[in-house]
């Protein structure tokens, strides 16, 4: 099966919303022999080039999947690896400028430690003027807690169980005001969500490819666009 375009679709066929689940980090790094850690920090460089491209073609809003609630349970030195890379990445915020584009961060965020609290906060400041393509860095991210979160809101706000609509849970949900993903793509061969965007994708169309993530290129990206062109979408049936 071929997995690489050299083209993306027309502008006019493209997703408004695109979900994209790293997987494979570890797997790349043990085939060549090195540390878990080398695999985050290779697949933590494709994060950027697949932003870029996102942004050329004319897609308005991207989220990735970079720690969920259950990596906490990864070996402390894995887990200290991958916030260092996430305090890296937020650091950058010339990066964003010249791409004009707005950071946010989804989850559940009291339980980093305070420095990297206090940079998602300054970056998404720094950031909440830009247009270009919204970044959504999914960290310490569950969707059912998110669910369950957002449920807690209605029933502090007094919402009655009559008044609960899927509209209004879903403006107390981290994604409040965007669009729900059209397309989730997972790399790395595996064939579910993890908890990623329960609510949210309940009909986005799903990609699975056979990549590891620090292979995955534009060129991969443009392929998994080509096929969510192709697909005939349905709404609220099957």
């Amino acid at each position: 099966m071929e997995e690489k375009r050299s083209q993306a679709p027309a502008r006019e066929l493209l997703p408004r919303h695109i979900g994209i689940i790293m997987d494979g980090n570890g797997r790349w790094a043990k085939a060549r022999g090195l540390p878990r850690e080398m695999g985050h920090q290779a697949g933590s460089k494709v994060v950027g080039e697949i932003i870029r491209h996102c942004k050329k073609i004319g897609v308005p809003y991207i989220t990735i999947y970079a720690f969920s609630t259950e990596n906490w349970k990864r070996p402390a030195k894995e887990v200290d690896a991958l916030l260092d890379l996430l305090r890296h990445y937020l650091s950058n915020m010339e990066e964003y400028q010249k791409e004009n584009a707005r950071l946010r961060v989804l989850g559940h965020l009291e339980p980093l430690p305070r420095d990297l609290r206090e940079s998602i906060r300054r970056a998404e400041a720094e950031s909440a003027g830009n247009t270009a393509i919204t970044v959504n860095i999914a960290l310490n991210y569950g969707g059912r807690g998110e669910i369950i979160q957002g449920v807690r809101r209605l029933l502090e706000e007094g919402v009655s169980p009559e008044e609960v609509t899927e509209e209004l849970l879903s403006q107390r949900l981290y994604t409040a005001g965007m669009p729900d993903p059209d397309l989730i793509i997972r790399p790395s061969g595996e064939y579910r969500l993890s908890n990623f965007l329960l609510w949210q994708s309940a009909y986005s169309e799903l990609l699975f490819m056979n990549v590891l993530w620090p292979d995955f290129t534009p060129e991969h990206l443009n392929y998994a666009l080509h096929q969510y062109a192709r697909r005939s979408r349905r709404f609220g049936g099957i």
